[in-house]
């Protein structure tokens, strides 16, 4: 499994983005997608989640009503849409998937087995 993302930027604050993740392989079912992001001298951080029907959806509280995850199936892709952007959102983020056997979406980074390269997203104040 190969996640890839793209879509990051500098953007000043108020700002959007779109960021994609294409997972290079077709499986008998999507995964549950999930987006982190990480800055410097902190901890990975979730951000959003999706299951693999794309009728559930989680979202950390600091991104709520700002960000919104969806998935196109037919594209093998998931995005992540960023609105109002602030210099905190500022990291990098990656794009995660859960292997096949699980379905429930999670928050946690570990319940993630495949993890994509990070793409940056800075914001200016």
């Amino acid at each position: 499994v190969q996640l890839q993302a793209s879509g990051g930027g500098l953007v000043q604050a108020g700002g959007s983005l779109r960021l994609s993740c294409v997972d290079s392989e077709r499986s008998f079912r999507p995964r549950v997608m999930g987006w982190f992001r990480q800055s410097l001298g902190k901890e990975r951080q979730f951000v959003a989640a999706i299951n693999g029907n794309g009728d559930a959806t989680a979202y950390a509280d600091s991104v709520k009503g700002r960000f919104t995850i969806s998935r196109d199936s037919a594209k093998n892709t998931v995005y992540l849409q960023m609105n109002s952007l602030k210099p905190a959102d500022t990291a990098v983020y990656y794009c995660a998937a859960r292997h096949l056997v699980f379905v429930d979406i999670s928050d946690a980074p570990n319940d993630y087995v495949y993890r994509g390269q990070g793409t940056q997203v800075t914001v200016s104040s």
